[in-house]
């Protein structure tokens, strides 16, 4: 990459040289870039539309940065390890940086990843806005993360998309449990690990609805707007069984109200409920004979 050309990508930061970047590597849940900041006195970047987590990956012992952020001044040494945070859609007002060749890992979280963990664990609003505003943090656990995201960006694995991706979601836990403005304030939840009223709603809604189509897991997980592990957990906790066993009884008594209507042959009814050994359920037998009371249909839908 020539200078030129690192110049132009370090956009984001004008006064920087960007030495390296994730932007080609896939990876869906973290953005990382590795800046060369030199000395540097005017306004200070836009506003992040992700939460900017900023590790000194090579720093200086002597000078100063300083920002000015919502009227007040925050100076701090930048050393090495340390870390500095910013915010969703908070502007910095202005900077000054009175060292020369610092090099410093800038992280990108998107909205997603904390969306994420506001469906899985209750959260009140998005972590990501809510972080404090602040340099020169210490936190060994940013810091090491920020060193295995250098580690993979510089050196791409196989198993690279996996460890960033795991360490995205571990860095946005982080910053919930470390770092905002206020306390993480839960909010009322009920006893049980069940599904709320609005989700369990929009869940059976969408099985009634499409009894007859193809249904995942994930598609209910999807409804529900829960990970999958989570949405599982909480389906069972509140129905009694697990999403697939409630689709096949679904299907089951669909099955069974259609042949007892008549209202199609069994073999048309198989198919519109995807209970394609649903024939078994009343098999024809010769007259004078009874049918096996232990028989269990099979539901292979």
């Amino acid at each position: 990459m020539s200078h030129m050309q690192a110049q132009r990508q370090g956009e984001r930061y004008p006064s920087s040289t960007l030495l390296k970047s994730s932007k080609d590597l896939g990876w869906s849940t973290l953005l990382a870039e590795l800046h060369s900041h030199s000395r540097y006195e005017g306004p200070g970047a836009a506003a992040p539309t992700d939460a900017e987590v900023g590790v000194v990956v090579r720093g200086c012992d002597e000078g100063l940065l300083t920002y000015k952020f919502a009227g007040s001044w925050q100076s701090t040494r930048p050393t090495t390890g340390s870390i500095h945070l910013r915010p969703i859609g908070r502007t910095c007002d202005e900077v000054r940086i009175c060292s020369a060749n610092v090099q410093v890992l800038h992280l990108y979280v998107p909205t997603g990843v904390f969306t994420g963990l506001m469906d899985d664990y209750n959260l009140p609003a998005v972590p990501g806005r809510s972080i404090r505003y602040s340099c020169g943090v210490q936190d060994e656990l940013i810091s090491q993360i920020g060193l295995s995201v250098l580690s993979e960006m510089t050196c791409p694995t196989a198993a690279g998309r996996m460890l960033v991706e795991t360490s995205s979601l571990m860095l946005a836990a982080r910053l919930a449990h470390a770092h905002l403005e206020t306390g993480l304030i839960r909010s009322p939840t009920p006893s049980r690990h069940g599904l709320d009223d609005g989700r369990l709603r929009r869940v059976l809604a969408y099985v009634e609805e499409h009894l007859a189509d193809d249904i995942t897991v994930a598609d209910l997980a999807n409804i529900a707007c829960l990970s999958i592990f989570h949405f599982t957990r909480a389906f069972a906790a509140t129905m009694g069984v697990p999403p697939h066993r409630y689709v096949s009884q679904g299907r089951l008594e669909s099955a069974k109200a259609m042949i007892a209507a008549g209202r199609a042959p069994l073999s048309q009814i198989a198919l519109d409920t995807r209970f394609f050994l649903a024939i078994e359920l009343y098999p024809r037998v010769p007259a004078g004979h009874r049918h096996d009371a232990g028989r269990v249909p099979t539901d292979v839908g």
